[in-house]
């Protein structure tokens, strides 16, 4: 518990400022999102232990790497498909020349890892390019609807747990943890989109915009059931590879890929959702 909230009070306060730097570049986030995707990427290949086909590691490295720039830069974004494309065929043409040593199934798994993992993460970086006057509140926004569920069920399903929620995935995950955790996302989305109006209230003051407090609650809501399934879906990779975490890059929560798999469903949805339900409305 010690460890896990020591790390907290490290990490919270950098991924602040990171996502403070990155309102006055987007070139910090984008850079930012790229080198979580190649950690990311590379925890999942290591725990699967896939990085002993060295050319095939690198080759995936080097495109998680890529990827997020390609989608983040509007001269470049055309060019994303076809990138993808030459990656899969490359990938294929590795595993044709190994074709004794590496399996078909292995082939589809990393090029879904190199692929889904970079691209979840990299939406991170869409807000700022998209919404830049707006994109510190929405990554924050973002990031704890995926965090505080987790966070919340920990802590309710620690203290109140008591009936199992997918024993045979996550046996320490309770129903009673999912609904806390449901509820701590509510209350705080409901806090971040108040306490954004009033910081701006303060800031300026007079009120320039207001915010759409219901669509922030039923996007919590949704997002709580996809974390929990981007939790179990790492949940059972790890235990299908037979390690208990990823890395152990942060003390008591494991390696990057086990701090971000709650996100990898979460962002899409939320940009997704942003872009055609965006939840500010200026004032005129």
């Amino acid at each position: 518990m010690s460890k896990r909230l020591l790390t907290a009070a490290i990490g919270v306060p950098l991924a602040l400022l990171i996502i403070y730097l990155g309102s006055l570049s987007p070139h910090i986030i984008s850079a930012a999102t790229d080198i979580v995707s190649i950690m990311a990427v590379f925890e999942v290949l290591s725990a699967a232990k896939y990085t002993r086909y060295r050319s095939i590691t690198v080759l995936s490295l080097l495109f998680s790497a890529l990827l997020p720039l390609f989608f983040c830069y509007d001269e470049l974004r055309n060019y994303a498909i076809p990138v993808a494309f030459v990656f899969l065929i490359i990938l294929c043409g590795a595993t044709l020349m190994r074709h004794k040593e590496i399996k078909f199934d292995e082939l589809g798994f990393i090029a879904f890892i190199s692929i889904c993992i970079p691209f979840a993460i990299s939406t991170l970086a869409f807000f700022y390019f998209q919404w830049r006057e707006h994109a510190i509140f929405l990554v924050v926004y973002t990031l704890v609807t995926a965090w505080v569920a987790d966070g919340g069920a920990y802590f309710i399903g620690t203290a109140f747990g008591k009936h199992k929620l997918c024993p045979e995935i996550s046996p320490k995950k309770t129903w009673e943890g999912f609904f806390g955790g449901l509820v701590t996302t509510v209350i705080f989305s409901v806090i971040l989109g108040f306490g954004y109006e009033l910081i701006d209230e303060l800031m300026t003051g007079e009120k320039h915009f207001t915010v759409n407090i219901s669509l922030l609650v039923m996007a919590a809501v949704v997002s709580t059931f996809l974390g929990l399934m981007g939790d179990l879906i790492a949940s059972l990779l790890k235990r299908q590879c037979g390690v208990k975490d990823f890395g152990e890059i942060f003390p008591g929560h494991g390696g990057i890929m086990d701090r971000f798999d709650s996100v990898l469903f979460v962002a899409p949805f939320i940009y997704l959702l942003f872009k055609m339900f965006f939840p500010i409305t200026m004032i005129a």
